[in-house]
């Protein structure tokens, strides 16, 4: 879909360099992308809650020697 955005050049230039991308587009599509994961990684996270039940470091490794 084409869309026609004014971006600052400033932020452009940042976001093409912290991205490593070739060309505005790459830039643009990959800042997406990654906003989209955090989103739903952070979204995910709030459903879920946290988990006590599951084991820590020190936990972990005590099964393995008793094992």
């Amino acid at each position: 879909m084409k869309t026609t955005v004014d971006i600052p050049r400033k932020m452009l230039e940042g976001l093409i360099r912290n991205t490593s991308a070739k060309t505005k587009k790459d830039a643009i599509l990959t800042a997406i992308r990654e906003y989209n994961y955090r989103k739903q990684s952070a979204d995910l996270t709030r459903i879920l809650g946290t988990f006590s039940e599951i084991m820590d470091r020190d936990e972990l490794e005590q099964m393995r020697r008793e094992n």
